[in-house]
């Protein structure tokens, strides 16, 4: 059988540790003892994949695609990127799914107690493949920021939480995108577990003023690794 590496590995230098105290939740649900790396094989590169019939055209839009009537509350904003791999080579037919809070800083969800409005308008959900040049588009509103029990007075980012399927199941990234500018980000424990700057620079979009619709909505452009020493870091 060929042992031959699929993939360069991931450099956990700037990966976030399990363990990070300041993220109060790591210090009971990371691993005790060392992760165990398994060889790579075959499924790496073979495996299920999602089709286009699948996606709902709608789907990319989170503006349009709660089934309701009317327009969610907030400023409109387009998301859009490429997904690479290790190589810089685009990763095509990938499924991106992304989900957030809306401009109050509230989930529609259950569990989520945060004493803000929901908006009947915007569930915060959407998903997308990645076309021939590994790129994707959607458009949303620009999440607000919410507290969370972390520590005293804490409060999350605006963000936009990125869930990533490459070629098959295995190769699977789960991040964060933040909005530059945003002076929560020193604040922040998650975003700061990433212990390398330049790293923690690659989860925070750029503004483009080409992809900015006139009189509609602004644009941010962000791009991701899902693997290899350059992979985008978990969040």
């Amino acid at each position: 059988m060929n042992k031959q590496v699929l993939y360069n590995p991931i450099d956990w230098a700037i990966q976030p540790p399990y363990h990070h105290p300041p993220y109060k939740s790591t210090v009971k649900r990371s691993p005790h003892r060392p992760l165990v790396p398994l060889n790579q094989t075959l499924s790496e590169l073979t495996g299920p994949v999602y089709g286009y019939d699948e996606i709902h055209p709608l789907d990319n839009d989170l503006t349009r695609n709660s089934m309701k009537t009317g327009e969610p509350l907030g400023e409109r904003i387009i998301v859009t990127g490429r997904l690479l791999d290790d190589r810089g080579k685009p990763v095509s037919g990938a499924l991106i799914e992304v989900w957030q809070a809306n401009a109050a800083g509230r989930y529609m969800h259950k569990v989520d107690q945060h004493d803000a409005p929901l908006d009947p308008n915007f569930h915060g959900a959407g998903r997308m493949l990645t076309d021939e040049n590994g790129r994707y588009r959607f458009t949303t509103i620009r999440p607000g920021a919410y507290p969370w029990r972390n520590h005293l007075n804490a409060w999350r980012p605006s963000h936009i939480h990125f869930s990533v399927v490459g070629m098959n199941f295995l190769q699977r990234l789960v991040t964060q995108m933040y909005f530059p500018g945003d002076p929560l980000l020193p604040l922040d424990p998650i975003y700061n577990g990433i212990p390398d700057e330049a790293a923690r620079q690659q989860l925070v979009a750029t503004y483009d003023h080409g992809i900015t619709q006139p009189h509609w909505a602004l644009g941010f452009q962000f791009d991701m690794v899902v693997c290899g020493p350059r992979q985008t870091p978990f969040e």
